[in-house]
């Protein structure tokens, strides 16, 4: 009779257990999907004040005009396109080959003194300031001589330096070690296992990173104001001036001028788009990546 009371004890006790295990995770569920929506309104509320805002002054002539009086109607901001263009591309070129070389040095020798201090300094890098890298490239390259685009992509590359470093490291690390085994035990150079096997096996994530990094850059606006100035002309010239879109938005905004404040937030609208078609680009070539994996 006791031990039937005993079990029965038991019974009660695992049952009111489990009730307030499941009461447990349906609060800890329900602060969860909270905190998630916290997350996100902030961002609903930027993108739908932005498109809001933006698509007033939003047009085909807005994007493919350049810089005209406000008694002309405004003009465009397709000087500003064509140098972000440049700005962005120039700077793309300088960091992409370094930041491949560094990610394959620092994941075939991690543990090594200079691999440590490598992803040390990348790290720091990457929470580096912006405006910092601006005031560095300004006493290197524009004190003395002169704003020019050659100095924003530099100061853009050193910013996009570290996530291409990041990502292709990381990208590089989910190759299977058993190719670069294979090349290497075939006779092949390390060089050659690492240009010819590893990178073509990474190259979805390197692009990956590079997208990332681009978005990263793309509307950043302190450093340019120390190096590429900015310009109300249409010009290629990399020892010259150049207009970037985060430029003509920060002189558009503090203009006191309806028309200026209006393509503003066009301006702005321009680049928000930009950035999350990239970043939706991005994970994209992720998810295509993971699910090619899967299915081989």
């Amino acid at each position: 009779m006791s031990e039937s009371k005993s079990h029965q004890r038991r019974l009660k006790r695992s049952a009111a257990h489990e009730r307030f295990r499941r009461a447990g995770n349906r609060v800890m569920l329900g602060l969860t999907g909270l905190m998630t929506l916290l997350a996100i309104v902030p961002l609903a509320w930027i993108l739908l004040e932005v498109f809001m805002r933006g698509s007033s002054a939003m047009s085909i002539e807005f994007l493919t005009d350049t810089f005209k009086p406000t008694s002309m109607g405004g003009g465009g901001v397709w000087h500003a396109i064509v140098g972000t263009g440049i700005l962005i591309g120039l700077a793309a070129l300088m960091a992409v080959p370094v930041g491949i070389l560094t990610a394959f040095y620092v994941s075939e020798h991690p543990n090594t003194t200079l691999g440590l201090a490598v992803r040390f300094g990348t790290d720091v890098l990457s929470g580096l300031p912006s405006i910092v890298v601006g005031l560095f490239v300004y006493t290197i390259m524009v004190s003395g001589q002169g704003y020019s685009a050659l100095a924003g992509s530099v100061a853009l590359a050193i910013l996009m330096l570290p996530v291409v470093v990041r990502t292709t490291e990381e990208m590089l690390k989910l190759v299977p070690r058993s190719l670069r085994e294979a090349s290497l035990a075939l006779g092949a150079p390390e060089w050659k296992t690492s240009f010819q096997v590893m990178l073509p096996a990474a190259t979805t994530g390197v692009v990956t990173g590079l997208m990332l990094a681009v978005a990263r850059v793309a509307g950043e606006t302190a450093p340019l104001l120390f190096t590429a100035l900015g310009s109300n002309n249409l010009s290629t010239a990399l020892d010259k001036p150049i207009a970037s879109l985060p430029l003509v938005l920060f002189k558009y905004a503090l203009d006191p001028s309806r028309v200026r404040n209006a393509q503003a937030w066009a301006i702005a609208l321009v680049i928000v788009t930009l950035v999350l078609i990239l970043n939706i680009g991005a994970r994209l070539i992720a998810l295509w990546r993971t699910t090619r994996g899967v299915t081989q």
